[in-house]
């Protein structure tokens, strides 16, 4: 009876769905000038009051369809020129950061305005790129999955204030998938089966999971309709170019049992069982292009009209080619790549196909020049962009030349430059500044700097190595590669207030450490259980990153009254004193194996007591606690119930994940370290091992309580346990 009540309203949501909000026009306006600049004092405003009014903003012309802007004040007076709100906005951030040794990031504010706007001698810049692209597919799993609209009009404001102008959009992808089904025949029940868990959606829209642990309330696909309604109307407000989902081959099983002589193939990916592996549809088949078609007129006819449209269709995973016979396989993905983009424009001619480059470098041995040109070549040139995503994995991972190189600036297509700088939301540090300063200009003085238009990130999760982010939105707006020496002192001053002697020198050894290599998926050994033989998950636990975490801590006196710096010091002591729980938990498991219990059970209590302080000093950190993850997601249930099934949907990813994803995510988070990784320690190193698995699964399931107390002074702390560690 509850199924069948279910699968009703199911239905009834279908159908109410398409007239529950008014569509957004996203093209059809162009804004005026007062517009632009409201829309520009507006995010200034949100992020420092009232004193914005009292700066001049003003239009000017883009450069080549690139943006440019304008800074000088004068006598107290801040005049701001833009060609557009994102470059308002970042030359904004730029006046602050450079003139008041302020900023705003993902952790908080330093904010330090003077009464009167410092003098700034005029500064004229353009972009060298017409878009500034951000976020991953998977950043909507791993980050953003329960974010409510205040959480993402916050990060709206941080994307204008960092100049980005294209950010991914594909809240709401299965609210209007499920339209189609229904039109195309599916019943109520076959299309609820088809999605997967909030969280796990993105590996839904892209092919590589179906129903993993679904279904999804009801309530869910209307709330996101709501809330995508809000996002996109403020991109537009604020000048940017969303990527939307399209169609990109995958069909529910329902449509396979409704049309067995279509031909469809079965995909795998990351160790699941068959039952939820996708499908994915032949290409010329009559139903590529008339799916492709309806996803697109629903889209525009809930959120109108939309310029650029993301489809992936075999993001890691084997393509269904002919073996043996390269003329076929050729032949194949050219209908494939022309499938994607008819179905695309059969919804709207004037839209461009958007695809991420990530597989073309991760199966590097497959996609050769020839494949790619293979499945390019019925695309037009101006129909396509691809998002050459991460260029750090092929110096550091794949040890190869990088992807552009390799595939000639992909062959006459529009491309972008960019990073994955973060992989799982994981919050250890890694990342090669050295690179980030000056790939991108190596790019843009190469032969094929003449389809580069556009430069950006794309971290799996946010809100880590926030170092990063600062440096690449710079990036953005230069030819060059960038001084890291000056660009250090100026970062410093601004996120804290000041560049002492002490923190130039930790920098130094950072940038001689984690901030000088690169790791995809650096983890403790605490959070996978035991070591693991799978993925390469070296974390550099150098003497010189460890000697720059106290050097970093001699600052405290000068910079403790900054919370920038607070939070920092906080997560680079929880990171030294992690290293050193890990080195005797790494112990404890040689003695376990050993059979020397005495030593096993003393280095095991050695790295609690060391894992149990670290969850405390992280209770006071803006963003490295469980707490605010699992009440978002409680948030969104309408009864307990549902508030329990978004929870355990939560937890579950960033713990067991499903298959051969398990301890992924590794956050070093308050409460996920006390009440899962270290129960988990110790039941490992006991008689009930055995039992591993059925308590991550009780545990997932298990609605959770914050218990972690923080310290009453966490800096303090924190140098004191360094000092004797």
């Amino acid at each position: 009876m509850k199924k069948r009540r279910a699968i009703v309203l199911f239905s009834l949501f279908i159908t109410l769905v398409v007239t529950a909000v008014l569509p957004i026009d996203a093209m059809a306006n162009e804004k005026s000038d007062e517009e632009i600049l409201a829309a520009a004092r507006s995010v200034i405003e949100r992020t420092i009051g009232a004193r914005s009014k009292s700066i001049s903003l003003l239009l000017i012309p883009s450069v080549n369809r690139k943006d440019a802007y304008l800074i000088e004040a004068k006598k107290g007076k801040l005049s701001i020129s833009g060609s557009s709100v994102t470059a308002i906005t970042y030359a904004f951030r730029t006046y602050l950061q450079k003139a008041c040794h302020s900023m705003v990031t993902w952790n908080g504010k330093h904010l330090n305005l003077p009464q009167t706007w410092p003098d700034y001698a005029e500064e004229k810049i353009t972009s060298p790129y017409q878009y500034r692209y951000f976020l991953n597919v998977v950043t909507f799993g791993y980050t953003t999955p329960y974010w409510n609209w205040k959480r993402w009009e916050q990060e709206l404001d941080w994307m204008a204030l960092h100049g980005v102008n294209m950010p991914l959009a594909t809240v709401a992808s299965e609210a209007i998938a499920a339209r189609v089904w229904k039109k195309l025949g599916l019943s109520d029940a076959q299309i609820a089966e088809f999605f997967t868990g909030p969280a796990h959606l993105p590996w839904h829209r892209m092919g590589n999971l179906n129903k993993w642990d679904g279904p999804i309330p009801l309530s869910w696909h209307l709330d996101q309709l709501q809330l995508q309604h809000r996002i996109l109307k403020r991109m537009h407000e604020l000048g940017m170019h969303p990527i939307a989902p399209a169609f990109a081959g995958f069909v529910p099983e329902g449509f396979q049992n409704l049309h067995p002589d279509v031909e469809v193939k079965r995909l795998t990916w990351g160790g699941f069982p068959q039952e939820y592996n996708a499908f994915v549809l032949a290409p010329n088949t009559k139903y590529f292009e008339q799916i492709g078609k309806l996803f697109i007129q629903e889209w525009e006819a809930e959120f109108g009209k939309n310029e650029f449209y993301l489809s992936d269709s075999f993001n890691e995973m084997d393509v269904p080619v002919p073996k043996n016979d390269t003329a076929a396989k050729y032949k194949l993905l050219a209908d494939y790549g022309a499938s994607i983009y008819k179905s695309i424009a059969a919804g709207n001619p004037d839209a461009v196909w958007v695809t991420q480059g990530w597989t073309f470098g991760y199966q590097h041995k497959f996609w050769d020049t020839e494949t790619l040109k293979a499945m390019l070549k019925n695309v037009p040139d101006d129909k396509m962009i691809i998002v050459d995503l991460a260029n750090e994995f092929p110096k550091y991972v794949w040890h190869i030349e990088q992807t552009w190189k390799t595939q000639q600036g992909y062959h006459d297509k529009k491309w972008i430059y960019s990073y994955v700088p973060n992989f799982g939301g994981k919050t250890t540090y890694t990342g090669d500044l050295s690179l980030y300063a000056s790939g991108s200009a190596e790019a843009l003085k190469s032969p094929y700097a003449k389809t580069l238009i556009g430069f950006g990130s794309a971290p799996e999760g946010i809100e880590n190595n926030e170092v990063i982010y600062e440096l690449l939105a710079d990036l953005g707006w230069t030819n060059n590669s960038i001084d890291l020496d000056q660009w250090l002192a100026a970062y410093s001053s601004a996120r804290y207030g000041a560049y002492p002697q002490s923190l130039k020198e930790s920098w130094n050894l950072l940038r001689s450490s984690v901030y000088g290599s690169f790791s995809s998926y650096p983890r403790f050994t605490w959070q996978t259980v035991l070591p693991d033989q799978k993925r390469k998950t070296a974390l550099n636990t150098s003497p010189a990153f460890l000697q720059a975490v106290k050097t970093f801590l001699q600052s405290a006196d000068q910079l403790k009254s900054s919370q920038l710096y607070r939070a920092d010091a906080i997560e680079l002591a929880a990171l030294y004193l992690s290293i050193k729980a890990d080195d005797h938990y790494k112990l404890a498991l040689r003695a376990d194996t050993l059979q020397q219990r005495e030593q096993r059970d003393d280095e095991l209590a050695k790295a609690v007591n060391l894992l149990t302080v670290v969850d405390r000093l992280l209770q006071s950190h803006p963003t490295d606690r469980l707490e605010p993850w699992v009440e978002a997601a409680r948030a969104h249930g309408t009864n307990v119930k549902q508030k329990d099934y978004y929870e355990s949907n939560a937890k579950r990813l960033i713990t067991t994940w499903g298959a051969a994803q398990s301890d992924y995510a590794a956050r070093m988070w308050s409460g996920l370290i006390k009440d899962y990784y270290i129960p988990r320690m110790k039941l490992q190193l006991s008689d009930k091992r055995n039992a591993l698995r059925e308590w991550e699964e009780r545990w997932i399931k298990t609605p959770w309580r914050n218990t972690t107390k923080a310290y009453a002074d966490p800096l303090r702390v924190a140098i004191e346990m360094v000092n004797q560690n």
